[in-house]
């Protein structure tokens, strides 16, 4: 079943560029983040249902990789890639190009499952798990 693959396109915004007109480096992580979001709903999850069945999804790592600038009214593609099982932690990877199809930068984040009345690392919900099965 892994890996797990889903595409999201994203239009550079000019405040999301600097006085140069490359795209800001914080944005990227934003980038990732709608990246995700999508990629889980495409499977069948969202945050919003995640957080009604008490599980919340805190980012514990990011790691990112610049390669050529992204700029005003780019359009990217993110590439969102799930290779690991989940476990207490989802590891997503990403990998950023433009419209010409050059790698612009690639990264990761990796997110907790922690139990949203005590906190606490917790297990994915059995239907998570068993999409990002080995």
């Amino acid at each position: 079943m892994l890996p797990l693959e889903h595409e999201t396109q994203i239009r550079v915004r000019y405040a999301e560029t600097d006085q140069m007109g490359v795209v800001w480096h914080g944005n990227y992580l934003q980038y990732f983040e709608q990246a995700r979001t999508e990629a889980l709903r495409a499977y069948g999850w969202s945050y919003q249902g995640l957080e009604a069945a008490g599980i919340m999804l805190p980012l514990v790592e990011a790691h990112l990789v610049y390669l050529r600038p992204a700029r005003y009214d780019d359009l990217l593609t993110v590439n969102t890639s799930v290779r690991e099982p989940a476990t207490a932690r989802l590891r997503f990877e990403y990998e950023v190009r433009n419209a010409a199809g050059e790698r612009l930068a690639t990264g990761y984040t990796v997110l907790g499952f922690v139990d949203a009345t005590t906190r606490r690392p917790c297990r994915p919900p059995a239907g998570l798990k068993a999409l990002f099965a080995a």
